[in-house]
């Protein structure tokens, strides 16, 4: 994959660079918080090689990637000079709503380090299971070393939180970690845990045991957020450096162990309390919910609220309840890509298919929701209903994590103990049903791109849509000697109705004219197309036109090219008609054309040769095009 290319488009394609307040990313995409969403061209941003889809949710403009995103990040993060802190702002951005504030929050600072999460909680799982199984001691070196290991993320977590935050709130870093690191310092946190009440002249600071806690530090940076500045603007720039931070510890801390940190527990467990009634009322119906809708949830960015909650449930209650139900949900996503993977005959979704299945035994679902599931949208209903049954078993056994990491293969140990073999049926039911019920009901079996891949390869015919709306006309009847004699090649002729001209082909465009009145594409049959918007309109020098892709750009059938004022057009005196036309027709048997088909049905049909029919890409002949 080219990176250098594909980070150039992206930015090109979000608005450019004065569009981007921030850019981040996760395990499988780049999220952007864009100052204007409407700028970005979500249509080509998708047909990108090497894009799977656009998601625009939780105030964030999402691009997976898929596994390759960090290498991604990293060239768009050098284009965009990210690596010496010169980010584009706009400071008139749009205002988000406070919940979409939130998500868009949370996710920025729990991101940097989900992979060490992921990595902790899965030793600890393997720990469980090695002590189990009586292959380690608990009282050995090796295991005390490598639970110190798989804890310290989770017990020094206000720590990383109070990092993450402050460089997404913009405060200064060390203040923060230094204040978490007060809240858990081992003389306070030994006074909390027994229950010893401290007081600050006289004000009583609650006994509230702070590590491995979420939202209590979170709530602190966000205060010191506000704190900060005010004090930066009070005090001359020479003193600045050092008296800031000496009243931000002054004054922080004991605000924070007074009132900000209790508030925040109380958040928390009042959370975790709504949550623990539902399961409470029906651990089943909790379990088929959660199980059938959780990957919904994913979609629209929700879920990180979970997260934070089922770390909080660890810290409390030494275990949570959601994980095991929600791992039935990742693996039927994995389920239903492997039935798409079984039964599909389309070679590309086939692959993808494939490496979406064993990406999503791994916990990384986005390739398979985005690129498999969602798209062909049956097998995503197929894996609701299976990890709802499959959910429905582990809740009704109440099943446990005994320590927080993403749910895949690898996080089955975490499970370990009460309802253990419950998990896994559940599990099986939620990965096999999905793989069952794609393959049998997932695929339409007339209507889907396998059907329509096989005529193409049995019968080495290709039809050409219509590109824009309008009267269909014969190319003979056009106003220009070139295009009506067939000096360019073979072609249909369209009187505009509309200024929007579209791909008429799913390839990939070849040339683009800088006056913006022409284009060229080559689709991946290997057919050449010159799509030229009116006749002598080069003299307008663009002005008029905006084009919306860029040379090399992957398209597909009704991506948006290029936009055009018709009526000025018309107006400074020019023929607007539109001509659509094959510059390799010799190199094809047979070329046929239609002007009494309605809108967007096929205009131009195809026999292409024989020793042609593998789709070949052929040279383009464009470059020998004047106007």
């Amino acid at each position: 994959m080219d990176y250098t290319n594909l980070a150039a488009n992206i930015i090109q394609n979000v608005g450019g660079k004065t569009n981007i307040n921030d850019v981040w990313h996760c395990a499988t995409r780049l999220r952007f918080k864009l100052a204007d969403e409407s700028k970005a061209n979500t249509n080509t941003i998708e047909s990108l090689d090497g894009v799977i889809t656009v998601v625009q949710s939780a105030g964030q403009y999402q691009i997976v990637i898929g596994n390759a995103v960090e290498d991604v990040f990293d060239t768009l993060s050098s284009q965009l000079n990210l690596s010496n802190n010169i980010k584009p702002v706009d400071t008139k951005a749009k205002r988000q709503n406070p919940i979409n504030a939130l998500m868009e929050f949370v996710s920025a600072v729990f991101t940097p380090f989900l992979g060490a999460l992921a990595g902790a909680g899965i030793l600890k799982g393997l720990l469980t299971l090695a002590t189990t199984m009586n292959w380690l001691s608990a009282n050995s070196g090796a295991y005390k070393l490598w639970y110190a290991a798989s804890d310290a993320v989770f017990y020094f977590l206000p720590l990383f939180l109070a990092f993450t935050a402050a460089q997404k709130l913009k405060v200064n870093k060390f203040i923060a970690v230094s204040l978490a690191g007060a809240m858990i310092y081992p003389t306070l946190a030994t006074t909390a845990s027994k229950g010893i009440s401290l007081s600050f002249f006289g004000l009583p600071i609650m006994p509230v045991t702070y590590t491995a806690s979420v939202f209590p530090i979170l709530l602190i940076v966000w205060g010191l957020s506000y704190v900060e500045p005010l004090l930066n603007r009070i005090f001359p720039e020479s003193m600045r450096n050092v008296l800031t931070p000496l009243l931000l510890l002054i004054v922080m801390l004991p605000v924070s162990m007074i009132i900000i940190g209790p508030v925040g527990s109380s958040i928390s467990n009042i959370l975790a309390a709504m949550l623990a009634a539902l399961y409470n009322f029906s651990p089943m119906f909790a379990g088929a919910i959660l199980g059938a809708l959780h990957q919904t949830i994913v979609i629209f960015g929700v879920h990180w609220a979970l997260i934070t909650l089922m770390i909080n449930n660890v810290a409390n209650q030494g275990y949570d309840q959601w994980l095991p139900i929600i791992c039935a949900a990742v693996l039927s996503q994995a389920g239903a890509s492997l039935g798409v993977f079984l039964k599909t005959k389309d070679p590309k979704m086939k692959t993808l298919a494939g490496s979406a299945f064993i990406t999503g035994l791994f916990g990384i679902t986005e390739p398979a929701i985005y690129g498999v599931t969602l798209k062909l949208k049956r097998p995503f209903y197929c894996a609701m209903v299976a990890s709802g049954i499959g959910g429905a078993v582990i809740g009704a056994n109440q099943v446990h994590a005994s320590t927080f990491t993403f749910p895949s293969l690898l996080a089955i140990p975490t499970y370990l103990g009460q309802g253990f073999t419950a998990e896994i049926i559940g599990l099986l039911i939620a990965f096999f049903g999905a793989v069952i019920l794609t393959y049998l009901f997932g695929i339409k079996p007339t209507t889907d791109s396998d059907s329509k891949a096989e005529k193409l390869i049995t019968e080495n015919e290709v039809d050409i849509k219509q590109p824009i709306a309008g009267k269909i006309i014969s190319m003979e009847t056009v106003n220009d000697p070139v295009f009506s004699g067939g000096a360019m090649g073979t072609g249909i002729a369209i009187e505009p109705t509309e200024g929007q001209l579209k791909s008429p082909v799913n390839g990939t465009v070849s040339a683009v004219f800088p006056t913006g009145h022409a284009i060229g594409i080559t689709s991946d049959d290997g057919v050449e197309l010159l799509l030229h918007i009116g006749i002598n309109t080069v003299q307008l020098n663009g002005k008029f036109f905006k084009t919306l892709v860029t040379q090399s750009s992957k398209v597909s059938i009704g991506t948006d090219l290029i936009e055009f004022d018709l009526d000025s057009i018309k107006k400074a005196g020019y023929d607007t008609t539109v001509m659509m036309v094959v510059t390799n027709s010799n190199q094809f048997n047979d070329i046929s054309t239609k002007i009494d088909n309605p809108q967007q049905q096929n205009l131009i049909h195809i026999r292409m040769k024989a020793n042609d029919s593998d789709g070949t890409v052929l040279n383009s002949s464009l470059d020998t095009q004047s106007n």
